[in-house]
């Protein structure tokens, strides 16, 4: 097992995750528009000079982000020269480089086109649930670069057809999900409501917009697949041995639970701030888990570990 390089992999997933949720940050304070339509310089400059708290909060998310591309492009290079040739590390980290760069490449769209703070266009409403949904691959890249560099075994579909189209239509409806909770939380920043009732009333008001129209697809959806979650992978066979395997599954179904709960709570409590911060960090972790559930179902189990790497310094 290649430690170092394995250890800076969580690492860089970890990051990507904490920039993650400050983006959200930026969204829902509406701080987007912070550095005005300039990118990557910040209304122009380098280091902005007297900034406004927007300025800071978008400022210092594009900081963050950058360092995001600079730790997966460090890992791409040290993956390529200690893995050797085959391994499957090597392909999760070209994907994480390349999604790490549609990312870069969406945000600016948002910027550039002034597709942020209290924009309420259509094309705002159709690059978001994009850009989740690359967010949530970039994550999956990561993941399953992190894993294999950490002795995980490769994946075979061998016998496994039915297994692998199940977990391929669980993920899909993940990044549905994460589609339509962009979709929510755009909403939620836009027309923001300060109880339950007002923003039900405004949801169903014959004049709302198409935003909060489609807000309800959200909570709709998540109990769907929460409850495919927990009642899908029920059925999953494990092998005697693999206890890392059912200790994944237990905990997919256990942040279902807590990620339903938490959106019940987030509508009830007209989504706050913090709140749609928690229920996004659950929604990664939840996201993550699943990746790594899917990657040891599909295990090849004859591999041997840490097979394909050049050195273990």
């Amino acid at each position: 097992m290649h430690t170092k390089a394995a250890r800076f992999a969580w690492f860089v997933l970890a990051w990507n995750v904490v920039v993650i949720l400050w983006g959200a940050y930026v969204r829902a304070t509406g701080s987007g528009a912070g550095c005005g339509a300039h990118w990557p310089l910040c209304n122009g400059e380098v280091i902005p000079r007297a900034p406004s708290a927007e300025m800071l909060v978008e400022f210092s998310h594009r900081v963050t982000s950058g360092l995001a591309l600079v730790a997966v492009v460090v890992l791409f290079v040290w993956v390529w020269r200690t893995v050797a040739a085959g391994h499957p590390a090597r392909r999760g980290a070209l994907l994480s480089l390349i999604f790490i760069v549609t990312e870069a490449l969406l945000g600016a769209g948002l910027v550039l086109f002034r597709l942020v703070a209290k924009d309420e266009s259509l094309a705002r409403a159709m690059v978001m649930p994009l850009h989740l949904a690359n967010t949530l691959v970039l994550l999956a890249c990561l993941t399953l670069t992190a894993h294999w560099l950490s002795r995980g075994a490769p994946i075979s579909l061998k016998g496994r057809g039915r297994q692998f189209w199940t977990l391929v239509a669980l993920l899909v409806a993940m990044i549905g999900v994460g589609k339509t909770g962009a979709i929510a939380a755009l909403g939620d920043t836009l027309y923001p409501a300060n109880s339950f009732l007002e923003g039900l009333t405004a949801d169903v008001s014959a004049t709302a917009s198409l935003l909060l129209r489609l807000r309800i697809l959200h909570p709709a959806l998540g109990v769907v697949v929460g409850v495919a979650l927990v009642f899908g992978l029920a059925s999953m066979p494990f092998a005697a041995s693999d206890r890392r395997g059912r200790s994944l599954r237990l905990s997919v179904s256990g942040l279902a639970v807590v990620q339903m709960l938490l959106g019940f709570l987030n509508v009830w409590l007209a989504a706050p701030v913090w709140l749609q911060l928690v229920h996004l960090l659950v929604a990664d972790l939840l996201w993550i888990t699943l990746v790594l559930l899917a990657a040891s179902i599909l295990a090849r189990r004859a591999s041997s570990p840490g097979s394909g790497l050049r050195s273990s310094a």
